[in-house]
């Protein structure tokens, strides 16, 4: 009955809120590190971030490009980041985006916090890595860049169409990742949280992130644990929190409460995409 119930479920899994409300939230700890799950989840001063930005650019391409053409994917996140031109975005990326849109061998996470539509709507397994490849390397082009995006993408992915017990699941996904990407997830948030710093390496946040979703029970706890860790905490909340919401789907009043921070062309993707996807 559990199986049934969870295959059900599963369809309502697909919307885009999961890295745009753990983007919301992790905000305003970025530069303030809380270190403790016991933290106000939308604190005044919050807003999204870059991570939502790109997160809804690619989720367009995927919506509008059904070539999958490198020149659209590169023009809608040209047109996006230029439309919000003071969300976060870091020096190399910003110079990306108004004047080289060349991938330029980083190494950041942005490869890993952006691709997470990919991981709703790729069909198979393989065409999930190479779309998440193709998100990453128009920029981030460094093989840590593609791995972390490749990551994220297949634990979605794995997350979305799995339908047996949860306790299998992340034990799946622990092992995939390990052994896919050689991650270190042989560890707790309780070995990591203490000596955790800011890091935007991919190699530096992307299992963080994996572990904090492993590690839950809800959407919610997800983020909590993400954030509990420090450092770069939209992004960790983000590429959690799109993971933990294709396994345990978003309370709603998080989505409208996310979905109240955007402004009309970024809801407006939004909805297209729940009509759509």
């Amino acid at each position: 009955m559990y199986r049934e119930k969870l295959a059900m479920m599963k369809n309502t899994y697909r919307t885009i809120y999961g890295a745009i409300a753990g983007d919301i939230i992790g905000s305003m700890y970025e530069f303030r590190s809380v270190k403790s799950k016991d933290f106000e989840l939308f604190p005044y001063g919050a807003c999204f971030t870059d991570d939502t930005v790109m997160t809804l650019a690619i989720a367009r391409w995927l919506m509008e490009d059904v070539t999958r053409s490198e020149y659209t994917l590169v023009d809608t996140m040209c047109e996006f980041g230029n439309r919000y031109p003071a969300v976060g975005y870091g020096g190399l990326f910003c110079n990306w985006l108004c004047n080289d849109p060349t991938p330029y061998n980083s190494w950041g996470n942005g490869s890993a916090m952006r691709v997470s539509a990919v991981g709703l709507v790729a069909k198979t397994l393989d065409e999930c890595l190479r779309l998440a490849k193709q998100t990453a390397a128009v920029s981030h082009n460094h093989p840590e860049a593609i791995k972390g995006a490749q990551a994220v993408a297949a634990s979605i992915f794995i997350a979305l169409h799995w339908t047996g017990e949860i306790d299998e699941l992340k034990v799946y996904i622990r092992d995939f990742v390990t052994n896919q990407f050689e991650y270190n997830m042989n560890r707790t948030l309780n070995e990591i949280r203490p000596r955790y710093e800011f890091d935007v390496s991919c190699q530096g946040s992307v299992p963080e992130a994996i572990i904090a979703f492993l590690e839950a029970d809800s959407y919610e706890d997800a983020i909590r644990n993400a954030i509990s860790l420090g450092g770069d905490s939209d992004t960790l909340a983000a590429i959690t929190g799109s993971i933990a919401e294709a396994a345990y789907g978003i309370p709603d009043w998080i989505k409208d409460k996310a979905f109240s921070y955007l402004d009309e062309p970024l809801k407006d993707v939004v909805i297209r995409w729940e009509n759509r996807i």
